[in-house]
This record gives C-alpha cells, structure tokens and sequence, in this order.
C-alpha cells in the first residue's frame, strides 16, 4: 500500500477526470491519497472531493504565495475551518517561499505563525512548503516548539543535508516528491540515502513535479510508484517494504485512516 502525501485535486488537469485519476491511483496500489488547501476560496472545493471519494483525505491552509491575499486570517479561523468535515486531517500547507516572494515576508511569516497556533491547538500536523527560507523556518518552527509541542511535516524537500538534520531534530517528517529522481539532484538523493527511514513520506504534489520518467507530464497520483521506486532502490529495500514503512510512517502521523 502507497499513500500520497501530498496533492491537489481540485487543480486542473485533475479535477477534469477526478474518478478517473483515482482509479489509476487505486490500481497502482495508492490506497490513500492527501489533497492540500492553498487558498481559502477552493477550500469548498476539496470539502466536496473528500465527501464524495472515501480514499480521499484533505487539509486546510494558506501556501505562502496566496498570505497576501489571506493577511488577516487567525489561528481561530484556521481551526473552524478544520472543524466542517473529519476527514480533514492536517493544517497547510503553510510556510516561507523566498524563492518567488509572491507575498511580502511579514505577510508569509505571519500567516505560517498562525497556521502553527492552529496545529498546535488542534494536535493536527503541520504541513510545511519552505523554500529559500531555511535560517526562517527553523527559528520560527523551534520557537514555536518551545512554547507547545506540534507535529510537522515538511513537504516536498528539497533542501539541504544540514536543514534536514535539524528538522529531524524538530521531530520532522520528511516528505519526498519526484524532484529526488530527477538527474540533477543527485545530493538530494543523498540527503534521502541518510534521512531515517522510520521519518519519510512520499508524495507527488501533483500535477506538478512528475517523476523520472515522466517528467515533463501534469503529475498526477498514480506516478508515485516512480519514486517509490527510486527510493527503494536507494534505501536498498523492496518496493513493497518500502511503501509499508513509508505507509506506517503516514499512520504514526496523522493517524488511522478508517
């Protein structure tokens, strides 16, 4: 059994065939599948996709390009949010992208501090984009630690060896996309060769970010086994035991999904 951590259904080309995409998905072994809130607006939009489709699973948060246009949300909205379906089982993604800068930093950075309120509140793990933005992340995230404990998981890392270590001194989940299978990315293969097992998630984040080799593709769920693979073969594991530990991986965290 799979699970996909980490995707948005609600986004087109998906959300044009969605029945059809998740029967591809449930065929290839992804039992489970994760769709991400980014913005307020399509939030009403993954509520329907969770009640219509029992392997599906959702969130609720703000990504750090749309805390523009969300700069006045709280802790307490985020919660209520949470509260309108029980299949809603994690907070994000929310976080820093100084990459782009599609929101001002103080805008990013409050937004992501509010998210960490809800989740900490809510025992719901925080689901984290960070990009360009180790040094910020990690103090925000250990201050935060400091007052009230909270899960984290770190979505589609792409990081550096250095931050992943000090996120799993946080306590971190480290979620891998297909960006590991892509020839380029050769040290964030080894950063994965090293990160515990018993701490890794898969994801697509679909429709981006299609794996080896199908890169180039709109992403969508059923292209896990892909990186599944890769992993596996990294790790020097079966693809079954290594889709068990990564499956278990997602129970330790967000708990049964039954």
């Amino acid at each position: 059994m799979i699970i996909d951590s980490h995707c948005h259904l609600n986004y087109e080309p998906m959300s044009n065939s969605l029945k059809e995409t998740i029967e591809r998905a449930n065929k290839d072994g992804v039992k489970y599948l994760l769709t991400i809130s980014t913005e307020d607006k399509s939030y009403n939009k993954i509520l329907n996709i969770i009640s219509k489709n029992e392997c599906v699973f959702g969130s609720y948060g703000i990504h750090p390009h749309e805390a523009k246009n969300h700069q006045f949300i709280k802790s307490e909205d985020i919660i209520e949010k949470t509260k309108l379906n029980k299949k809603i089982i994690g907070i994000g993604e929310s976080g820093l992208d100084f990459y782009y800068n599609y929101s001002d930093k103080k805008d990013q950075i409050k937004c992501f501090e509010e998210h960490i309120i809800a989740a900490q509140n809510t025992k719901l793990p925080l689901i984290v984009h960070t990009r360009n933005a180790e040094v910020e992340t990690l103090e925000i995230l250990k201050n935060k630690l400091k007052k009230k404990n909270f899960k984290i998981l770190i979505h589609c890392f792409t990081g550096s060896k250095n931050f992943a270590f000090k996120l799993l001194d946080l306590g971190a989940y480290i979620s891998a996309s297909g960006v590991v299978t892509f020839k380029k990315s050769q040290d964030l293969a080894n950063t994965f060769k090293e990160i515990p097992n018993d701490r890794i998630l898969v994801e697509t984040d679909s429709p981006y970010l299609a794996p080896v080799p199908l890169r180039g593709k709109p992403n969508e769920p059923s292209y896990i086994i892909h990186t599944v693979k890769f992993l596996s073969q990294l790790k020097n594991l079966s693809f079954k035991d290594f889709s068990n530990i990564t499956t278990n991986n997602f129970f330790n965290l967000f708990g049964k999904l039954n």
